[in-house]
Order: C-alpha cells, then structure tokens, then sequence
C-alpha cells in the first residue's frame, strides 16, 4: 500500500532532510507545491488535506496557521514548536511509555525538539518511577552542531569571512528563556523549568546534553538511577543505555552525527556523592528528522526504524 506525503516547508533544513530522505521510499508518493503558492496558506491546505500524512516543518505561526484548516482525518507530523504542549496533540517520543501505542491512531502529533529530547530521555523516566523529586532543582547544559541553527546561522559558519566569534563555543538563551522550556517542564512533569545552557559550536552535526544530580538531595544511588534508566530502555532500538561509568575519558558530541539513534552515559563522582546523565544524539537525527520519521512510521503501521540510520 502507498502513502501520499507532503512536507510543508521543504526547503528548510529539517524540511529537505525528510523529503530527501523520503524519496529514497518506494512506499511513498510526495507531493508538491508551486512556489507561486508556497507561502499562500489556503494552497497548502489544499495540498495537505489531499495527503495520507503531512509534516510542517514551518516557523511557529504558520504552523498554526494552517492547522484550522486541515480535515480532522488527515494526519499531521508537526516539527515546529507550535504545538508540543497544546491540548490535542500528542508528544512523539515513542520511547516514553505509553506513546508508542498511542502514535498508532494519532493524528495530531508534535515532533519534540533536539535539546529536548536530550533532556527527557534523561529525567521522564526517573519522575515516572518516582526516582527523581518533580521539584528537584534541575541544571542542564547542551552543545550543538550548527546544523540546528537553520539556513541563516549554516551560511554564517560557512561564510569564509566570517567573524572569529565563530569559531568557539558560544552559549545563547543567557536570559535562561529558550523555545524547548516549555516541553522540557511539562513532558517530565515538573514543577519548574530547569536552568538551561544551550551551546552552539563550530562544527556541523551533533549533540551532548549533560544533567547533573546532587544525589544526597534525589534520595537514591548512582546504581539505582543508572539500573533504572537501563531497565526503562531495555526493549528499545534506537535508545541505548550504557552502564554506569562507562563513558570515555573525552565524549565527542559529534558521535552519532548522521545517525538517529541516542546513547545515555551514567556517570558517578568517586565518593558516590555526584551523578551526570549525559545523553549524545544528532541534532539532525533523533532530534529532528530521524524522530519524525520514526513517528510516521508507527502513524502509517509501517516497521518503526524503517528508512532510520541506526
């Protein structure tokens, strides 16, 4: 059985690595639209509601934008923002539990971002055993490949010109106001956002995002915490948890770069008294088009790691 496709905003970074990698499928046809009509809201309508499914891998407000006009059967893989805490609309993590079966009927369903899922596949699972204080004082710093900042930030790294600010790490959200903080909070079941430093860097794809644990105030061992997070992932494919200490001297963040998989590394201080959780991914990958290829996968009872690079 084939699948009519259509990625709304093709032409971005997310948007053109999920066609791109959707025309390599012989289940699919793809859709288009003429350029004339790409920012015409009703014409992507029109081209979305003749779709099985369709992605939106547009800015926030037009992502919302067309929704009202979508028939409900119509199913929606929506990559922005705009969606990933609203009432209706599912979180397409299938890795948490509860989501993979849920992906299968749903029709509504917000891609999660790239830091984001680094973060929560670290701490949902230890709120949901109960092994982590919803209220616990939560700190997380991310570093990213380039890839993430879209079209305009890629054009400023490869500019040959560019400013020498470029070539060194450069922390941003120095406010602690970032887009992902409100799936971070309500997707863990927080009771407050954590303190978050995103990181950009000079090289292209990739992703680390570290939590540290003061576990006299979590309650519970190194042991505990890295059993439990290995016991939640068993099962899984794309989700690998390695035991606890077994992370390299130095954990390049570029590892997975071009793969849609995530690793987890439990580490522990020696006196048993400090814990980091360190999650490595592709921004690209698992963090964006890879995860939401996954999800269609489940959406269209297709193999789940079907067309995924693991």
């Amino acid at each position: 059985m084939g699948f009519k496709i259509f990625v709304d905003g093709s032409s971005g970074t997310t948007g053109l690595r999920i066609a791109d990698r959707l025309a390599e499928r012989a289940e699919f046809t793809l859709l288009t639209i003429s350029e004339a009509d790409r920012k015409d809201v009703n014409a992507r309508a029109a081209v979305i509601n003749e779709s099985d499914l369709s992605f939106l891998c547009l800015p926030d407000a037009a992502a919302r934008e067309v929704i009202p006009l979508v028939k409900p059967e119509v199913r929606i893989l929506d990559t922005s923002t705009a969606h990933r805490t609203a009432p209706g609309w599912l979180y397409g993590l299938p890795e948490l539990h509860g989501t993979r079966e849920a992906l299968r009927t749903a029709a509504r369903v917000a891609v999660p971002g790239c830091y984001a899922t680094g973060f929560i596949t670290l701490v949902a699972p230890l709120v949901q055993m109960g092994l982590l204080p919803k209220d616990y004082p939560l700190t997380c710093h991310g570093l990213s490949g380039y890839s993430g900042a879209g079209k305009s930030g890629i054009a400023q790294y490869n500019d040959p010109e560019r400013d020498i600010a470029f070539e060194s790490p450069r922390p941003y959200g120095l406010t602690l106001s970032h887009k992902h903080l409100p799936e971070m909070q309500a997707v863990c079941g927080l009771s407050a956002p954590p303190v978050f430093c995103p990181i950009v860097d000079d090289y292209y794809a990739g992703m680390e995002v570290t939590v540290p644990l003061h576990l006299p105030l979590v309650g519970h061992s190194a042991e505990e915490l890295a059993a439990a997070l290995a016991d939640y992932y068993r099962d899984e494919t794309v989700i690998r948890v390695h035991p606890l200490n077994e992370a390299p001297a130095f954990l390049p963040a570029n590892r997975l770069a071009g793969k849609d998989s995530l690793e987890i590394y439990p580490t522990v201080s020696p006196d048993g008294t400090r814990m980091l959780l360190i999650s490595v991914l592709d921004n690209l990958g698992k963090g964006s088009s890879g995860a939401a290829l996954q999800c269609m996968n489940l959406m269209l009872g297709l193999p789940e790691t079907a067309g995924l690079a693991l």
